[in-house]
């Protein structure tokens, strides 16, 4: 399994309509599309954490497929009330959202 983990500014009181945003977005193909096996939310103190998981090691490169998709568009513009850059200066894709991995455990 391979996963993704977004980092970015939210604040708490929108937690209900983010929930609402994705409980739609995942109710149709768009999570099989891109290969999500699983998608958590969190916040914490102002921050919004993005858990996605994907069955293969190429999650990724079918999320940058499905970004056409006119329904990954509507929802990215939807988020944009909610969802704002952990550091906007420095924002330029999604991918620099992405706290990168440095340890990893499994059990055996």
């Amino acid at each position: 399994m391979h996963s993704n983990l977004i980092v970015a500014r939210m604040d708490p009181r929108s937690t209900a309509d983010v929930v609402e945003l994705f409980s739609a977005f995942d109710n149709t193909d768009m999570p099989q599309r891109m290969g999500t096996r699983r998608r958590q939310l969190f916040s914490f103190h102002g921050l919004y954490f993005h858990l996605q998981d994907f069955d293969a090691e190429n999650g990724g490169e079918l999320i940058e497929e499905a970004k056409t998709d006119p329904r990954f568009i509507k929802i990215s513009q939807d988020l944009r009330p909610f969802i704002e850059a952990y550091d906007p200066e420095t924002w330029r894709t999604p991918s620099d959202a992405m706290a990168k991995r440095f340890y990893s455990w499994e059990s055996p």
